[in-house]
């Protein structure tokens, strides 16, 4: 017997992975940033120090590569994915991650505050609005 319920939430979460990206480059365009997609493949496996594949489970929080780079998993993984992005780009220098506004206080959009193209959205979404 099929898994109907399965069947349909692979369409589903395709789709809110592309909205979500769609609002990425908007809020990009917005704030005058570069919005950059990512193939996320490996990033937690490869060392962002060297380069080389790391092969560790799933349940293994901490990189550790022979070449002495150690630091949690998903730390490593954002910096392969920065690097990717940045290569993307052009940028060949080194960079800094930069946590300066990770809790979003420098947000300059209004809490609550209805963005023209989310009524857009709304309305191609849903036909009988």
């Amino acid at each position: 017997m099929l898994n109907f319920a399965r069947i349909l939430s692979l369409p589903l979460n395709d789709a809110s992975w592309y909205q979500f990206r769609v609002w990425l480059e908007y809020f990009g365009k917005v704030f005058q940033k570069v919005a950059v997609a990512v193939n996320p493949q490996y990033t937690s496996l490869e060392c962002s120090s060297c380069g080389e594949i790391v092969n560790k489970t799933l349940s293994t929080r901490t990189h550790a590569c022979k070449c002495g780079c150690v630091m949690d998993r998903d730390e490593n993984a954002a910096r392969n994915i920065l690097s990717r992005g940045l290569s993307t780009v052009g940028h060949t220098g080194t960079f800094a991650l930069d946590a300066s506004n990770a809790l979003g206080d420098k947000t300059s959009i209004q809490t609550g505050e209805i963005l023209p193209e989310q009524v857009i959205s709304l309305i191609k979404e849903s036909q009988c609005l």
